[in-house]
């Protein structure tokens, strides 16, 4: 499954890179993407897990910078 979520404060491209490098090593992620130009995070990862790695993800993104919010629409 790969779905793209929006990204809201999102201050840098530094801050992006260093959470697809982390969020690209969790179990049983298939290739993230996190876009400091357009704000947005790709996630894809195998169907039956999808929801885990995506909190995982979320938590990624907090620990590199806690005032980003993941819309999850």
């Amino acid at each position: 499954m790969k779905k793209t979520f929006k990204l809201e404060d999102l201050d840098c491209a530094n801050c992006a890179a260093k959470m697809e490098t982390a969020i690209n090593k969790l179990e049983g992620v298939q290739k993230a993407t996190v876009s400091f130009m357009t704000q947005k995070m790709t996630l894809e990862a195998e169907d039956d897990k999808f929801d885990e790695v995506l909190k995982a993800a979320v938590k990624c993104i907090a620990k590199v910078e806690p005032d980003c919010r993941v819309i999850l629409k």
